[in-house]
């Protein structure tokens, strides 16, 4: 079938994006779901860091390729093997396929599949090779999910069924920005009721962390970003302090608000020096938690004395450390209690022809979340 997507044709093309247009728009052929997989019409898909990161070459993908990774859309086909899902059914897609079968799948750890994470690098399907093609050539996949598109052929291990009662803008939210932030924050077991937490970085996963952090009942939430308007959504949506992380006294200021410092920082800017920077938030005995995606090459400079006689943790989340499945359902129902209010993420609701604006938007940190929202009728 016929679909249209945007494309990024280049690694690495230079700025402003809606002069150099690194995403074309335009129409590519989309083959029928094979075995396992299923055909889903996008209803909504956010632009996020880790799509700018392919973008400008931090993380190098092959190329051409449909980029975007976090989205929401409706079942039209399933293929072969699938019995679980309708035409009809409401999905989140989500950014790693767990093949089931490796074994951190079988150990209870879907976000680590092997299988998963070989694919995604290759860009193409679980099950191997591309659905996407132009003019005979084939075109790649964002792992596996490639939702800047009106339709996607996607593994029935990247979906999650949900509730078609829930906005599907606001399900797509839940695939990245809430699977990561609040999922570090619910399932690292490291922010406690009462206890002190520092949030590192707030783009649209290190505020959904903020969100999960108050739902959590850490009674101190520290919000540090550069930019000044993060800072004043992050005081809205419950952080207790705020710092300019460009402040050269930021440490001693914040050990200073928490008594030493916080039992937990999270870290979600996807650069080292602001790993260090929450490690150096970190109390005695404390965790320090990484889950944004740095430059392959970037190097983290902390002394290893630390970890032993302050006895600190230093852990990595991806996908939220969680189980998707289980994960995105509680999500929701967080969110339609009114616990988990994602909806004061997004900053903006634009189509797919105007995607290269709003990655410019994006890097210059003018945006939170941002979401293209496709015709579902």
């Amino acid at each position: 079938m016929k679909i249209t997507a945007a494309v990024l044709e280049e690694i690495g093309r230079s700025g402003p994006y809606a002069q150099t247009r690194p995403l074309t728009v335009g129409e590519l052929d989309l083959s029928p779901p094979r075995y396992g997989e299923v055909l889903v019409r996008v209803a909504a898909a956010g632009l996020c860091h880790s799509d700018l990161s392919v973008i400008n070459g931090d993380r190098p993908r092959p190329v051409p390729m449909v980029l975007g990774h976090e989205g929401a859309g409706i079942v039209e086909a399933v293929g072969e093997g699938v019995s679980d899902l309708s035409p009809g059914d409401h999905v989140v897609f989500v950014f790693v396929p767990s093949c089931g079968h490796c074994a951190p799948c079988q150990s209870g750890r879907p976000a680590l599949c092997e299988p998963g994470a070989a694919a995604n690098g290759r860009g193409e399907m679980l099950a191997g090779g591309t659905r996407l093609s132009r003019d005979g050539q084939p075109v790649h996949h964002m792992t596996g999910v490639a939702s800047f598109a009106t339709h996607a052929v996607i593994s029935r291990r990247s979906l999650v069924r949900i509730n078609p009662d829930v906005p599907l803008h606001i399900a797509a939210l839940m695939g990245c920005a809430v699977l990561t932030g609040a999922g570090a924050v619910f399932n690292m077991g490291a922010v406690q009721p009462g206890g002190r937490t520092a949030v590192v970085g707030l783009g649209g996963v290190g505020l959904a962390a903020i969100l999960g952090a108050v739902a959590a009942g850490a009674e101190t939430i520290v919000a540090i970003d550069p930019i000044p308007a993060k800072l004043a959504l992050a005081q809205q949506l419950g952080a207790t302090h705020c710092f300019d992380a460009t402040d050269a006294n930021l440490t001693e200021k914040v050990r200073e608000a928490t008594q030493g410092g916080v039992d937990a920082a999270l870290e979600f800017a996807g650069s080292a020096r602001a790993l260090e920077s929450a490690f150096a938030l970190t109390r005695r005995g404390g965790t320090t938690i990484s889950a944004g995606l740095t430059n392959p090459n970037a190097v983290l400079n902390i002394s290893p004395l630390t970890l032993v006689a302050e006895e600190r943790s230093l852990r990595g989340s991806y996908l939220g450390s969680g189980v998707p499945a289980r994960d995105i359902p509680r999500f929701l129902g967080l969110f339609e209690r009114g616990k988990l209010p994602v909806e004061k993420l997004m900053t903006h609701r634009i189509r797919l022809d105007e995607i290269n604006e709003g990655f410019d938007r994006l890097h210059r940190g003018e945006a939170v979340r941002q979401v293209i929202e496709f015709p579902t009728n």
